[in-house]
């Protein structure tokens, strides 16, 4: 097709989770490829590209005041909508403001698609223009362009996608249908491009990244996440992924608490790049509340995960989301999930009001609860656990650290190079030269108003 893109502006503006990130980057690539000019997002702009989220009524909200927002700043500029608040809410909630909607399954076709309502508009035709796509229960998955570093220390690469857990409250499986994984040899040469361009670390992700390579194995398999003869396909990948040359460091997205077996957790152990940081979404600390939202875990069993890891890795941060003001959770629901999320020691929480969801079977449930209670359970909870992160990071004083320096930023009135230990912990350096993208030993002397760990330099590596 005749491209149209050359010389254009766009602007992206992404919300939502990583793999909506990942996604950004490569819908970028494309435009970039064809000859387009990429300008921040709020400025003018001949394309709007908005990537939105709809896993609760907040990031609907915010989808639609960005599209408007766009439209606000270049009111002659295409604007194009894509990701999960569109697949899901395209149909009833149509917006003035878009010309081009694109489902999740139609994001590497973005640059032909808009090269083809130019022409289309062109021709007299008017918006909106519809390229959703409405089979997600397809199983393939959507290769997308590969990323180009360029000065980056980090690459987030998306891995798998889809989800067929069906959560009481999520909607994210209608929006991105069922589970589907990225070819090892697309992920391998993906890996090996951005370790050329001198990136150091590599984040995996996916909408549900415990059931990479899960497709292919039976129902049974796919809802235990267990596989009866071999290990997790995600395990033998990240063997594979340890083995390049260049990357040093593995980050991977949220896992499923009941994918970390014995087994798995001693695999995860002997791959040396893996970095000690555990995404486990918890959700709720009190089993009552786990079994309404069709969580298949307990706490308990939760807790032994967790203490699993902790043998394996020395000092591994575990991170998590937590949902307050389910339907029918009561007080005492509330403060036992509190209680826990404090016996474990989370190294970071993120707290989320519950959000009904039209469609979702928590939708239609009975005992649901004021947004005032949500919000005051909300700061109870954050307030709680912001002290267990603070405790988690003072655990590094005084010890060394191995910090992976990303960038330079202002605290405190002085700046200082920002980088990350191998914990995902934030760690403020001052350092006489460039350090940016360098990996230091460093120990830890206090804590920044913000929580950042002040370090000074120890040895390099």
């Amino acid at each position: 097709m005749e491209n149209s893109l050359q010389n254009k502006t766009f602007a992206i503006h992404t919300l939502g989770c990583k793999v909506n990130a990942c996604e950004s980057e490569a819908i970028r690539e494309q435009l970039l490829g064809c000859g387009a000019l990429e300008v921040p997002f709020g400025e003018p702009a001949d394309i709007a590209i908005v990537n939105t989220c709809t896993v609760t009524n907040i990031a609907d909200r915010k989808s639609r005041q960005m599209l408007h927002r766009a439209r606000t700043v270049s009111p002659n500029c295409l604007i194009l909508a894509t990701g999960c608040y569109v697949q899901n809410n395209v149909k009833t909630e149509a917006d003035e403001s878009v010309d081009i909607f694109v489902g999740n399954k139609r994001k590497g076709e973005i640059a032909q698609i808009l090269c083809e309502v130019m022409k289309r508009v062109a021709g007299g035709e008017k918006a909106p223009f519809y390229y959703i796509g409405e089979d997600t229960a397809a199983t393939a998955f959507e290769d997308l362009p590969p990323v180009h570093a360029g000065v980056r220390t980090r690459a987030f690469l998306k891995i798998q996608d889809g989800c067929n857990q069906f959560c009481s409250y999520c909607i994210i499986p209608f929006a991105r249908g069922r589970i589907c994984s990225r070819s090892e040899t697309s992920v391998l040469t993906e890996v090996c491009g951005v370790a050329t361009e001198g990136v150091s670390e590599v984040v995996l992700n996916g909408i549900h990244l415990s059931s990479y390579g899960l497709e292919t194995r039976s129902v049974s398999e796919q809802a235990s996440l267990t596989v009866n003869e071999g290990e997790l396909p995600l395990l033998s990948l990240l063997r594979k992924v340890n083995a390049i040359e260049g990357i040093k460091r593995i980050r991977l997205g949220s896992l499923e608490p009941r994918a970390l077996t014995e087994e798995t957790v001693q695999g995860l152990a002997q791959i040396d790049k893996l970095c000690p940081q555990f995404h486990l979404s918890l959700q709720s600390g009190c089993d009552k509340t786990l079994r309404a939202m069709n969580r298949k875990y307990t706490a308990e069993e939760f807790a032994e995960v967790v203490r699993r890891l902790r043998i394996h890795f020395r000092n591994p941060a575990i991170t998590t989301d937590i949902i307050v003001g389910f339907p029918q959770e009561s007080e005492e629901d509330f403060q036992e999930s509190m209680v826990f999320a404090k016996r474990i020691g989370f190294a970071q929480v993120h707290v989320f009001p519950y959000s009904r969801r039209k469609g979702t079977v928590a939708d239609r449930m009975s005992g649901q609860l004021t947004e005032a209670e949500k919000k005051r359970r909300a700061g109870l909870l954050i307030a709680a656990t912001e002290e267990t992160k603070l405790s988690y990071r003072k655990g590094f004083l005084g010890e060394k650290l191995s910090v992976l320096f990303e960038e330079k930023a202002l605290i405190d009135g002085d700046w200082y190079y920002i980088g990350y230990s191998r914990e995902y912990v934030p760690v403020a350096l001052a350092a006489a030269r460039d350090v940016t993208n360098c990996e230091l030993t460093v120990t830890g002397v206090r804590l920044l108003s913000d929580g950042t760990l002040l370090a000074q330099e120890s040895v390099a590596i």
